[in-house]
């Protein structure tokens, strides 16, 4: 009877932990560098640091020289409290799982399947005790099993992407008058594309990538389920390593690439900075004789890049000097080729002044919130004329775009507080950027944050400027995760803020009460980056 009470709550328990491995993997998107790279933040390290995987390993470690009857007791307790709490989770539907795409499905099915197995192996051969250890193992293996599947379906996935890869390179070669416009960079891709779209669609047939596909395989559908006869293909490409973006240009073939910016974004995953820089160039290289490269002349990392293109060692020199670079800029405006003037930032809307080398000037209006928009804008502007289409035209079209088109929304909250929605992803300018545009509110300002991921030895430094920035801008910071908490809040009281003033809370409720307690109507409150769903229901008032 006890064998199989435990065999029950032991499954229930099972289930969520590989439901869970399988997520953390999809999440990053199978890549290995990245899966490891989570082991290094706080929450990472709390899977194997916490409490009850210690228990769990004591009594592994003391069944195997002691047969004490109080360790399957107490084994029974814990798989017991997991298995209740499992059962809630699913309740509440709170239990982490991945999307069941055929790939999560399979190794879910192989992973369950090959520990439930062994599992029942052990209740027929084994006495109980052995029985209780040998379940106890298989918990504390669970990482690796589903971690062998994983590494089992790499081969085939690499085959099923190199023949997805060449159909669609194939289908896109017939296209011989298709105009490819290819975009990339640590910052702004998503953005940039959706306004490149945007104008362009007025005057041509045009395709775009939906707003979460930037990797190849999704490109590679993208291309198969929907190009057909459309004049415009607008492309975002984002890559995790050096070659990526290469081979997504062999495929797609780009005649315009733009290159929106470049920083410390992935520098864990790319090794160094050196390394990002050259992953994101591999679109200005690929691009053909007649191309056409839209770069960003603020960034430091691409005006460098190209300044010495002339050496054989930074660049691919001889490519470049066959294609135009059109610069675009805010600050540099003398080696600018197209640049923005008296930008103002208002709560609601962007106004500035657009100019060419050529002489051109426009006014430009724009229903977007954040100056981060006006690079974008600028891009958009530079690719449009390429294709054909006049200042005047563009800035016209860009007046139509509605306000809740970008990726930082303006919100109602609770108490008559402003939200700013800025959850759909975080890296270092974006946050500057957002906290740039939560000066133009008068009253409090708070912002609530996670600490930023995958930035490798520059992660301190940046979190230290965020910090900086912070106290400049803001009354209240809450950060939500602990990883370089300590770093951003050295840099927040190096600049003034009170200490009391830069907190640590993980829990959505008490990071929604400290809110509530500190603010009034007319206050606002900046949601930077991936802070817990769960949070901005209570806040905007959601079910």
């Amino acid at each position: 009877m006890i064998r199989a009470i435990f065999f029950i709550l032991w499954t229930i328990k099972e289930i969520k932990a590989i439901l869970f491995w399988v997520y953390l993997w999809q999440l990053k998107e199978y890549h290995h560098k990245r899966f490891i790279d989570h082991f290094r933040t706080a929450k990472g390290k709390k899977i194997f640091s916490n409490w009850l995987f210690l228990i769990k390993i004591g009594i592994f470690f003391l069944s195997l020289f002691f047969s004490f009857r109080i360790l399957v007791y107490l084994l029974l307790v814990i798989y017991l409290l997991e298995a209740t709490r499992t059962l809630f989770s699913i309740s509440k539907k709170r239990i982490k799982a991945p999307i069941f795409t055929t790939k999560a499905k399979l190794i879910t099915f192989l992973s369950f399947s090959s520990v439930f197995a062994l599992s029942i192996v052990g209740l027929l051969r084994f006495s109980i005790f052995n029985f209780v250890t040998f379940l106890l193992a298989a918990d504390i293996l669970t990482p690796l099993f589903v971690g062998f599947f994983v590494f089992l379906f790499q081969p085939p996935t690499l085959i099923f992407q190199h023949i997805l890869l060449e159909k669609a390179r194939k289908k896109r070669n017939k296209l011989k008058d298709l105009i490819v416009v290819g975009i990339t960079g640590s910052y702004g891709k998503t953005t940039t594309k959706e306004i490149i779209s945007f104008i362009l669609t007025h005057n041509f047939k045009v395709l775009t990538t939906e707003k979460h596909i930037n990797a190849e395989v999704g490109i590679a559908k993208t291309i198969l389920e929907k190009l057909n006869d459309q004049e415009v293909f607008v492309v975002e490409m984002g890559a995790y390593e050096r070659g990526k973006i290469r081979q997504v240009c062999k495929m797609v073939k780009p005649k315009i690439g733009v290159l929106t910016g470049i920083n410390q974004q992935h520098m864990a995953i790319f090794g160094n900075q050196e390394n990002i820089i050259k992953g994101k160039f591999e679109l200005i290289e690929a691009l053909p004789k007649d191309g056409m490269a839209v770069v960003n002349w603020d960034n430091q990392f691409i005006s460098s890049k190209l300044k010495t293109q002339n050496s054989k060692s930074q660049l691919k020199s001889q490519k470049l000097k066959n294609i135009k670079i059109i610069k675009y800029a805010i600050k540099n405006k003398n080696e600018a080729d197209i640049w923005a003037e008296g930008v103002k930032i208002e709560k609601e809307k962007l106004s500035f002044w657009l100019a060419t080398k050529e002489g051109e000037k426009e006014f430009c209006e724009v229903n977007l919130i954040g100056g981060h928009n006006v690079y974008a804008i600028l891009a958009a502007c530079a690719v449009a004329r390429e294709l054909g289409m006049s200042l005047t035209e563009t800035t016209q079209i860009l007046r139509e775009i509605k306000p809740d088109f970008g990726a930082m929304k303006l919100k109602k909250g609770i108490n008559g507080m402003d939200i700013i929605d800025a959850s759909y992803s975080a890296n270092p300018d974006g946050v500057m950027s957002a906290l740039d545009y939560l000066r133009t509110w008068k009253n409090k300002k708070v912002i609530v944050m996670p600490c930023l991921i995958e930035l490798g030895k520059a992660s301190k430094e940046v979190h230290e400027r965020i910090g900086q920035k912070i106290a400049e801008v803001c009354d209240l910071a809450i950060i939500t995760t602990k990883d370089r908490f300590k770093e951003l809040k050295k840099g927040a009281t190096s600049k003034g803020m009170k200490n009391e003033n830069v907190l640590f809370i993980d829990n959505s409720e008490k990071i929604f009460e400290k809110i509530k307690s500190f603010c009034e109507a007319g206050d606002v409150v900046l949601l930077e980056g991936r802070v817990p769903e769960h949070l901005k229901r209570l806040i905007l008032k959601e079910k």
